[in-house]
C-alpha cells in the first residue's frame, strides 16, 4: 500500500485563496487628492459614505480611500484582488491600534486587525505600506499649513495688526528646517515608524497563506518645487520679503503654492528627512527581517519638473494637488482669494482649521500623480532590486530602476 506523508498533500483552504495586494499607511497610500473616494467602514462595522462637509474629521469616510490610489492604478499581474486600508492621516500607532484609540484619529479599527480580515480569505502576495509623515512628533498636514499660513498672514496684514487674526496671532516669517521638525524628532519618528511596521512584518508571517510576500516601503514626494516659476517672484512690484504683498499672495494662492520662497528649501529638507526616515526602517528591518521580500520605493524624484508652480502657474500641469480653501463647510473651493480683506482672508484659513476636510487634499498627489506612483509601484513589485528609485525626466518620462 502507498502511504502519502500527509505534509506532501497541498491545502485544499489555501490552493482555493485568490490572490491580493494590499495597501496600508497614510494618505500618499490611500489617495488622497485623487478624488472618487470610495465609503470607508468604521470601526462599528458600519459603511460610511460622504457625511457633509461639516461632519467630524475623524469620521471614517475622510480616510479618503480612493479608487485612483496607486494600488489600483499598477499593473501587478497575478494579483486577483486589491485592498486599500490605508488612511489618511494615519500614523503609525494605527497599524496596531483604532484609529479613534488617539486624538484626531479616525474612527477605523487597527488597519492590521482589517489585514487579517483580508488574510482570512485571500492570499497576500503584495504589500504597500507608506508611513513615517505623521507620527507623534510632527504630522505633514500641520507641516503644511504651518508654512502656508505664515505666507497668508504675511501676504494680508501687516506685522502690527495682530488684531486681526481670529484665531490668535499667526507667525509671518519663513519656515526653517527646525520649525517643521528637528533632528530629534525625525530620530524619535523612526523608533516609532519601525515599531510599528515590525508589527506588520510579524503579523504577516502569521496570517499569509502561503508565508510569501512582497512589502513595498514607499516614501514620500515634494508637491513643491526648491523655487517657484520666475513669473510668481514678484506682483504689483512686491516680492514675498516685504510687509503686505496681497496681489502675489492671491497670484501664489491661484497656482497652489502660496508659501514664501525662502520656505521652499526647509520644506525639502523635511521631505528629504521623510525619505531617510523610511530609508532607515528599511534598512533596520531588512536586517531583523532577513529572509523576508522587502523592497523600499524611493519616489521622491517621481514629480520632477511637474511639482506645483515649477514650470508654470497653471496647478492643472502639476502631478500634485493646489492648496484650496472654502469660506466655512460649504463644499465651494476658492480658486482665487483676490479682493477679498485681511479679516475674510484670515476668516477663510481658519475654516481649515475647524473643518479640516475642506482643505485635506491639498498638497497631495493629484489623480494624475497617483497613478505615477502606481507606474513607480508596478517597477517595484516586479523588480529583483531590493531598492528601487522612481524618478522624472524633464521630458515627462518615467524610470524605475
Amino acid at each position: 500500500m502507498l502511504v502519502v506523508a500527509a505534509a506532501a498533500i497541498p491545502s485544499p483552504a489555501v490552493a482555493a485563496l485568490s490572490t491580493a495586494a494590499v495597501a496600508l499607511g497614510d494618505s500618499f497610500i490611500s489617495g488622497e487628492g485623487a478624488g472618487s473616494y470610495e465609503p470607508v467602514v468604521d470601526v462599528n462595522g458600519t459603511s460610511r459614505g460622504f457625511p457633509g462637509w461639516s461632519a467630524a474629521n475623524t469620521d471614517a469616510y475622510f480616510c479618503h480611500r480612493s479608487a485612483g490610489a496607486s494600488l489600483h492604478r499598477a499593473d501587478l499581474p497575478g494579483i486577483q484582488a486589491r485592498f486599500n486600508l490605508a488612511c489618511s492621516g494615519a500614523q503609525p500607532q494605527d497599524l496596531a491600534r483604532p484609529g479613534q484609540d488617539r486624538p484626531r484619529g479616525r474612527a477605523v479599527a487597527a488597519q492590521l486587525d482589517q489585514l487579517r480580515a483580508v488574510a482570512g480569505a485571500y492570499d497576500i502576495d503584495l504589500v504597500l505600506i507608506g508611513l513615517g509623515s505623521n507620527n507623534s512628533r510632527f504630522t505633514f498636514g500641520d507641516v503644511a499649513s504651518e508654512c502656508a499660513n505664515r505666507f497668508i498672514a504675511d501676504a494680508w496684514t501687516g506685522w502690527w495688526e495682530l488684531w486681526a487674526y481670529i484665531n490668535g496671532p499667526v507667525e509671518q516669517e519663513p519656515c526653517t528646517a527646525d520649525d517643521l521638525a528637528t533632528a530629534a524628532q525625525v530620530a524619535a519618528a523612526v523608533e516609532e515608524t519601525r515599531a510599528a511596521v515590525r508589527g506588520l512584518l510579524t503579523t504577516l508571517d502569521a496570517v499569509d497563506a502561503d508565508g510569501q510576500h512582497r512589502v513595498v516601503f514607499q516614501d514620500y514626494t515634494n508637491p513643491l518645487p526648491t523655487d517657484v516659476v520666475p513669473s510668481l517672484y514678484t506682483e504689483d512690484d512686491r516680492a514675498d520679503d516685504r510687509d503686505k504683498f496681497r496681489a502675489l499672495g492671491a497670484e501664489r494662492y491661484r497656482a497652489g503654492c502660496p508659501v514664501h520662497r525662502a520656505s521652499l528649501a526647509a520644506g525639502h529638507s523635511f521631505s528629504s528627512a521623510l525619505g531617510s526616515l523610511v530609508s532607515a526602517v528599511y534598512a533596520g528591518l531588512s536586517a531583523e527581517f532577513p529572509g523576508a521580500d522587502l523592497v523600499h520605493l524611493n519616489v521622491q524624484r517621481a514629480f520632477d519638473g511637474a511639482r506645483l508652480c515649477e514650470s508654470g502657474a497653471d496647478p492643472a500641469a502639476a502631478l500634485a494637488t493646489p492648496i484650496r480653501l472654502q469660506d466655512g463647510p460649504t463644499g465651494v473651493f476658492l480658486t482665487d482669494l483676490a479682493g477679498y480683506d485681511k479679516i475674510a482672508v484670515q476668516r477663510i484659513a481658519s475654516s481649515c482649521v475647524s473643518y479640516f476636510q475642506t482643505c485635506q487634499e491639498s498638497w497631495h498627489p493629484n489623480a494624475n500623480g497617483h497613478a505615477v506612483l502606481g507606474r513607480c509601484l508596478t517597477g517595484a513589485a516586479a523588480t529583483a532590486a531590493r531598492t528601487v528609485t522612481c524618478t522624472r525626466s524633464p521630458d515627462g518620462q518615467l524610470t524605475v530602476r
